[in-house]
């Protein structure tokens, strides 16, 4: 029995887990949106919304007048080992979810993959929806009304009042 043991194995050794958790952290954190399986994508949620609540925390005792919280970054980094991610999380993403109380993360089931009927869920960042964005744009674009009644240019008139006259 499994009393009182929380997390997922997911098939793996514990160091094994480790650096795949780490990995699908750094590259949700890059790419605000990830696919993977089911169970991943929900213990990698526990450990991002982990990592977010501390570099939120971080950010919001800096704009409290206090110094850097450098330890805050240490702890982070040595979890992501990618200094690329951890600049994002702390630049964009913490901000962004300043106000947000929990629940950064979103778990979109997507169904069974085709070559071992795994399931599959997207995992995406809550304030950070691309998908949406860019089909907003693309509503908008289609919203503008064309304009009616524009005159064709004399180039293309001339052709064909050209093929109409016969030819003696």
């Amino acid at each position: 029995m499994r009393h009182q043991n929380s997390g997922r194995k997911l098939g793996r050794t514990a160091s094994h887990r480790k650096a795949t958790l780490s990995a699908l952290s750094m590259a949700l954190i890059k790419h605000k949106r990830i696919r993977t399986t089911t169970a991943k994508a929900k213990e990698a949620r526990t450990v991002v919304e982990k990592l977010i609540t501390r570099a939120k925390n971080a950010v919001a005792k800096e704009t409290a007048g206090s110094p850097t919280d450098i330890h805050a970054r240490r702890e982070v980094f040595a979890f992501l080992r990618d200094r690329d991610a951890v600049t994002e999380l702390f630049k964009e993403v913490a901000p962004k979810v300043a106000s947000r109380p929990g629940g950064y993360t979103r778990v979109v089931k997507l169904g069974r993959r085709l070559g071992d009927g795994a399931e599959v869920a997207m995992l995406e960042l809550v304030d950070f929806n691309v998908g949406q964005e860019k089909a907003a744009a693309k509503a908008t674009k289609k919203a503008q009304p064309k304009k009616r009644g524009a005159k064709k240019p004399a180039a293309e008139t001339a052709p064909a009042a050209a093929a109409e006259t016969p030819k003696a």
